[in-house]
């Protein structure tokens, strides 16, 4: 995940791909949350299926959402009317 975000945000769209798509083969056979692809996602800067995931890890209740509030991958969602609909849902307002 942390690579993927990482090329994402440094431009290398081709590499952040090819990390979402190991990720998503890995869930075929593991369990690999959705806040994983969403993180990546949110570096391309693909706003909507970052979203998307979000909200399927909080129905997955994935633990690593409680820092969502201070976690800087999630700093270009901020803005967005639903990055706070989705800190009401976690309790975290």
């Amino acid at each position: 995940m942390a690579y993927g975000h990482a090329q994402a945000v440094a431009g290398n769209a081709a590499e952040a791909r090819k990390a979402l798509r190991m990720l998503q083969d890995l869930q075929k056979t593991k369990y690999v949350p959705d806040l994983y692809l969403a993180a990546i996602h949110v570096g391309l800067g693909e706003k909507d299926e970052a979203f998307r995931l979000l909200n399927s890890a909080y129905r997955q209740r994935v633990d690593r959402l409680i820092y969502l509030k201070v976690e800087r991958m999630a700093d270009p969602l901020r803005s967005d009317p639903r990055f706070q609909q989705l800190l009401n849902k976690i309790g975290l307002r």
